[in-house]
């Protein structure tokens, strides 16, 4: 009657392995660690550079706990992890005089980390620690503010050369497009030509209400294009956030957006709030131009560089004079992917929005056989990442060709979709959390926890006896799986998702209650302990479930509607009522069933006292 199967005591045993297994990278803590990634999107790093951190290291006479290459993020980084905080800061030290010469132009990152403790064995199994929130682990706090105005211009000044290419298109003859503020004023000689004028951008470019001045026609953001721009703006700022913080290595950056024109970005674990600070406000645009066939082919530096030009560098240092004049800008570009050409040779497939291929349809045909170059622009620096020669007209969609590798392409073809700021944007706050206080808070979060198991273990020992033993246990096993499953899915740790586990336990040990006191029903009315035991936990099945299903609805509603904290408490909370069903039935039975099952001629079972109905004197079973 109260037996287990084995496969059932297999399961349990699995469960319990696997509990330990994940659960114990968070007992090791996290070590002091240096970082490098790229400082310039067009250098990447790879394994040679591990190499070279290992070779700087050694010569600074520098023994790190071990280097690691990481691929996640744009082009990867290297990690090495040490001992000690001194050690990490002459290490910071020295990679940064090796690998950066030129100090005030650096080529890569060298930015203080924290890495996980954890022994290889764990590693290699992928039993990670949770990540921590920033309020447990310590890092940086960034409010941006969005320029709404220059996202606003920037827009603006995108219609106006499209304006440009319609009148042109038709024929019509303008005295030049001006902007006055946030107005587009198109100038005409006529009254005839601007009522035309108006007709054509009125049916082209419908973010802009179009009224006539005299002869003159003036274009205004209409209110829901002006939304719609800034909007657009912010989400393009937050994508490309995401890409640069991906340098520091963070785990679990929070970049979410605060009211209309503010981002919030939360770094925890990050030491150096210089190098983080750098990387955040960096911005990044990619402009089409024109080489300049006035100029030599193959430029020195010296070389004098004709009106109406600049002179770039590409990837090597070569350098390359290219026309000021911008075909287009890196947000016309919708998709950009790496593929083959006719002949099979790595190829970057680039597709622009309309507006973007219309100019591009009007100037590739015009230049054929003349080379065209694409800059990246970052700090104010650009460099050149592929000159191509136009073979033909081109429209939305074209294919660049070149000397490539199948990696350069796909390389340059994750250059092009990073895309840049749509808008530039300021810090208008800045916190730093220290790792002390981080630490604080985990110790009061830890030990409220410990508190509370502790206080709940004492009652259910005294009130139930060998049942509340029993109840304690699956207690344990409920937090030991919580953690192992939060550790597994990688979760953000947050001072709520510790509240979220110490009301976990309370409402854990509810089943348990439930179990036990239909356990003891069962037995005043005079059933057998082993019937009793079998009816108690088969009966306060159904009102577990009921009552565990109702609270994951209320979960499940602060999960898909809140944010922030509130969502970190709530996966917590989530999980918590899955893994304290599997502990407080299925485990729980399993040891009453190991401890009473075998005993055939079972006279009482150790579950505290139960009063009779008929009589208030106690009856101890």
């Amino acid at each position: 009657m109260n037996r287990y199967p084995l496969w059932k005591y297999i399961v349990i045993l699995v469960a319990l392995a696997i509990g330990i297994i994940y659960t114990l990278p968070n007992f090791f803590g996290e070590a002091p660690a240096v970082q490098v990634s790229s400082a310039k999107a067009t250098v990447k790093v790879d394994l040679s550079m591990q190499k070279r951190v290992e070779e700087v290291l050694a010569q600074s006479q520098l023994q790190p706990d071990g280097v690691f290459f990481d691929v996640s993020g744009q082009s990867g980084s290297v990690k090495a992890r040490f001992r000690t905080t001194d050690d990490q800061l002459k290490a910071k030290d020295a990679l940064s005089r090796a690998l950066n010469p030129d100090a005030a132009d650096p080529t890569y990152v060298v930015a203080l980390n924290l890495l996980s403790g954890s022994p290889r064995w764990l590693t290699a199994m992928h039993a990670l620690p949770m990540y921590l929130g920033l309020d447990l682990r310590g890092g940086v706090h960034f409010l941006l503010q969005v320029d709404m105005k220059g996202a606003v211009d920037k827009k603006l000044d995108s219609l106006s050369g499209d304006a440009r290419t319609l009148l042109r298109d038709k024929n019509i003859r303008h005295g030049g497009i001006d902007r006055d503020g946030d107005r587009l004023i198109v100038r005409l000689g006529s009254a005839a030509d601007g009522d035309r004028a108006r007709s054509v951008l009125v049916e082209s470019l419908r973010e802009l209400s179009f009224t006539m001045d005299g002869n003159n026609v003036v274009g205004t953001f209409t209110d829901a294009a002006r939304k719609a721009v800034q909007d657009a703006a912010v989400k393009q700022n937050i994508t490309t956030l995401h890409n640069r913080v991906n340098e520091l290595g963070v785990a679990e950056p929070v970049i979410q957006q605060q009211g209309a024109d503010r981002i919030v970005v939360q770094l925890p674990g990050v030491q150096d709030t210089a190098k983080a600070k750098d990387i955040i406000g960096r911005t990044a645009t990619l402009e089409a131009r024109l080489a300049d066939n006035d100029a030599p082919r193959n430029p020195r530096a010296g070389d004098p560089v004709p009106f109406g030009s600049e002179l770039f560098t590409q990837g090597n240092g070569a350098p390359v004079i290219l026309k000021k004049q911008v075909i287009f800008t890196g947000d016309r570009i919708e998709s950009a992917s790496a593929g083959f050409d006719q002949n099979q040779r790595p190829s970057v497939n680039i597709k622009l929005d309309a507006q973007g291929g219309r100019v591009l349809r009007d100037v590739s045909r015009e230049n054929i056989g003349k080379p065209m170059g694409i800059v990246l622009f970052e700090k104010g620096k650009g460099e050149v990442l592929t000159v191509a020669t136009i073979q033909s007209e081109l429209g939305s969609s074209f294919q660049i060709t070149g000397s490539y590798s199948t990696e350069a392409a796909n390389d340059l073809a994750l250059l092009l979709r990073a895309g840049s700021l749509a808008a530039p944007m300021e810090i208008i706050e800045e916190r730093t959390i220290g790792p002390s206080l981080g630490a604080d808070n985990i110790q009061k979060g830890f030990d409220s926890v410990a508190y509370g198991f502790g206080a709940i273990a004492v009652f259910m020992v005294l009130y139930y006896m060998l049942f509340g033993v029993f109840s304690v246990a699956a207690l344990g096993v409920n937090l030991l799986l919580l953690i192992a499953v939060l550790s597994m899915l990688q979760a953000t740790l947050t001072l709520p998702g510790i509240a979220a586990i110490a009301l976990v336990l309370g409402m854990a040990i509810d089943a348990n209650v439930l179990i036990n006191e239909r356990i003891r029903e069962e037995l005043r009315s005079g059933a057998s302990p082993q019937m009793a035991i079998a009816v108690g936990f088969d009966r306060a099945w159904a009102t577990i479930l009921d009552s565990n299903v109702t609270t994951l609805i209320a979960g499940l509603a602060l999960l898909a509607f809140g944010s922030g904290p509130v969502r970190g408490f709530a996966v917590v909370h989530c999980l918590g009522i899955l893994t304290s069903m599997f502990s407080a039935v299925f485990f729980n039975r399993g040891l009453v069933n190991l401890w009473y099952g075998r005993k055939k001629k079972l006279q009482s079972v150790a579950i505290g006292q139960i009063w009779k109905p008929d009589t208030e004197t106690p009856v101890a079973k």
